[in-house]
């Protein structure tokens, strides 16, 4: 198979996912909605497809222009969807000097080797009093305990997974390269870049199993959601 295929299924295999989880999806897209309210000019690290961006823009009103996405597949959709994206990764990638007035990382961090440098790098490319939004699956949560055995035993397939995972679980190609990090680990890092006036939002409060029967709306903290978003400020 050769490079472009293989990086079109990806991102073909991506959006399907979260097609087929809707509730779900607008559970994650409420708390990325959440703290992206007058965000000015707003940089998506790690964008994908672009789905999330296309929503938040066609629901909320909310404009995000310029992303960052290392899989050609993916940029490629998200470009059709409207934004500016650079074919990079994020430890790769020149954000420039006080550039933009929010940073969103949406469900990126776990894909990010060195975040501690991304993170350095997010803070000098913002604005004074612009804002990093962190929002991941994280690692104390029920989800990613999960995702880490089936990341251990590499397959969904497995007796000691059976009636545990969703019906439609994550596919197992994005498990097996993720790095989850827990909240405490990525606030550690924010506040080692810089960045101060922590606020937490949440989503997917129930059992991965029950996740998509409903949409929830983000509710305040960081200890009983699947879903984790961290906002801090550059004073």
């Amino acid at each position: 198979m050769d490079k472009k295929r293989s990086s079109d299924e990806f991102a073909q295999a991506y959006d399907a996912w979260f097609f087929n989880n809707m509730n779900l999806l607008n559970s994650e897209v409420n708390l990325v909605a959440h703290f992206l309210k007058d965000v000015g000019d707003t940089f998506s690290v790690g964008c994908g497809s672009g789905l999330f961006e296309s929503i938040l823009k066609k629901d909320f009103n909310i404009p995000i222009q310029y992303g960052l996405e290392p899989s050609d597949g993916m940029a490629d959709i998200a470009r059709k969807r409207g934004l500016t994206v650079d074919v990079t990764t994020a430890e790769d990638a020149d954000l420039g000097q006080e550039q933009y007035d929010t940073i969103l990382f949406n469900g990126t961090p776990s894909y990010i080797n060195d975040l501690q440098s991304v993170f350095h790098k997010a803070y000098a490319a913002l604005r004074k009093n612009g804002k990093i939004v962190v929002i991941d699956v994280p690692k104390e949560g029920s989800y990613t305990i999960m995702y880490n055995l089936a990341k251990s035993l590499e397959t969904w397939d497995h007796p000691l997974l059976e009636g545990v995972h969703p019906r439609d679980p994550y596919p197992i190609e994005f498990v097996k390269v993720a790095n989850w990090r827990t909240t405490a680990e990525k606030v550690e890092m924010l506040e080692a870049a810089g960045f101060q006036d922590f606020d937490f939002a949440q989503t997917l409060t129930k059992h991965p199993l029950y996740s998509n029967n409903v949409e929830e709306k983000p509710i305040p903290g960081f200890d009983c959601g699947d879903y984790v978003a961290i906002c801090a400020l550059k004073k």
